[in-house]
């Protein structure tokens, strides 16, 4: 992967930046760690972040830790404390987590110059710490967290020497070492955002028995509670009542509609749901979200229900690209990926009010943001009865993405941040 690749896409000034960048900081060690090689959107923003990082002059690598079962769930308990659920912190929780991180310390190299610690699993590392420059780059909503599992956390987050954020509304007032915020992105060039053919695109609507003639609504996303796929079920539920009771015959005397009203009458026969996810090593709670799911789309031949494996980028690319509508109807969330990956495509997107989703979707411009259920089904029909305001924004939605959410500009701050630690 090549800097110079992006050239086409976001222009010869941004890449002769980040290159500029990266000569004041070529040679320098840099080490990235996490929790998981695949599944989750920290894996997918490594996997594009670290060639470059190597391309423009930095020798970086990229460890996982390893962990047992009783670990990771643990830490995903971690994760929903972090989100505000209430949890009960034990010593034993305590005890296991440390355990962990110290068995990993002699399994990483831990003297580079630069080491990157990504969330809560690996955040104890930083005690082992041989010097370099240390940066804890958080990727969820640390704003209101359960308060026993964040004092916890927080003895070890206040020994990095800087903390990376999504948004300004996660800073920590507590914590007291300089803070920056860092949006996540997503790389145009990778297998899950490249333009595909639109024969390859109906050959996998196909194959998972998706009819491209008629509305496709789509959610891709880990099976997770916070997710909230089950709401976004209930929301097609609804919104297929609506579209059942929906007269288009008022609107064929526009000639410039008739196209688009002719496939649309279609539409009052079904909608398609589609709840794309996959697994992740490091979210025990995974498979159990998706059985539920299971259990609430068993009834409708038009509700699809995928568990993909980790490799599968190019087919969820496009199974988002012939959606009519993507939806992300998380609870929470530090930054929706798939909601950049849905717009950078050209799709409105329906997204929860929450986290960085608000950042992400200009409401009513490049999608719509919503907080129930209800309003989720408002929206979907509100797209789909209207074809052109529905492929204006998604024409909005690709700019908005261009210009703020990908990898380049990610590139960008991340060497600056580097280059501002060294000073």
């Amino acid at each position: 992967m090549k800097i110079d690749e992006y050239v086409p896409i976001v222009g010869e000034e941004v890449v002769a930046e980040i290159k500029r960048l990266g000569d004041d900081l070529r040679g320098k060690e840099m080490l990235h760690v996490n929790s998981t090689y695949v599944g989750g959107g920290v894996a997918e923003l490594l996997k594009s972040l670290v060639p470059l990082m190597n391309d423009v002059g930095l020798k970086t690598e990229w460890k996982t830790i390893s962990g047992d079962k009783e670990f990771f769930d643990i830490t995903k308990n971690f994760h929903n404390a972090l989100h505000g659920a209430y949890i009960e912190i034990t010593q034993r929780m305590m005890d296991k987590y440390l355990e962990v991180n110290l068995s990993n310390v002699e399994r990483l190299d831990l003297s580079k110059d630069f080491i990157f610690v990504h969330d809560p699993q690996p955040a104890a590392l930083v005690q082992f710490r041989k010097g370099g420059k240390w940066v804890w780059r958080c990727h969820i909503d640390i704003s209101s967290p359960n308060k026993d599992v964040w004092s916890f956390l927080a003895r070890f987050v206040s020994k990095y020497d800087a903390i990376v954020v999504h948004l300004p509304d996660y800073k920590r007032p507590d914590i007291q070492k300089p803070q920056f915020v860092i949006p996540p992105s997503i790389d145009p060039l990778s297998e899950k955002n490249i333009e595909l053919p639109a024969s390859y695109v109906e050959k996998v609507l196909r194959k998972y028995e998706l009819d491209p003639e008629m509305p496709i609504i789509t959610q891709v996303s880990r099976f997770d509670k916070l997710k909230d796929p089950i709401g976004v079920f209930k929301a097609f539920e609804l919104a297929k009542k609506g579209i059942s009771t929906f007269d288009f015959r008022g609107l064929l005397d526009r000639d410039s509609f008739a196209f688009d009203l002719f496939r649309t009458l279609k539409y009052r026969v079904s909608l398609q749901l589609v709840l794309v996810g996959g697994s992740a090593t490091d979210d025990p709670e995974g498979e159990k979200i998706h059985y539920e799911v299971l259990k609430k789309a068993i009834s409708d031949r038009n509700v699809h229900v995928l568990m993909l494996p980790p490799e599968a980028h190019r087919e969820i690319n496009a199974i988002q690209r012939g959606s009519t509508i993507l939806i992300q109807k998380s609870i929470k969330e530090g930054f929706g990926l798939t909601v950049t990956e849905g717009m950078w495509k050209g799709k409105p997107v329906i997204g929860g009010r929450t986290g960085g989703i608000k950042y992400q979707i200009l409401d009513g411009e490049t999608g719509f943001l919503v907080s129930n259920i209800s309003e989720a089904a408002e929206k979907i029909l509100f797209l789909i009865k209207n074809p052109q305001i529905r492929r204006a924004m998604g024409i909005k939605a690709k700019e908005h993405v261009r210009k703020n959410f990908l990898v380049t500009r990610h590139l960008r701050d991340y060497l600056s941040l580097l280059k501002g630690l060294e000073a």
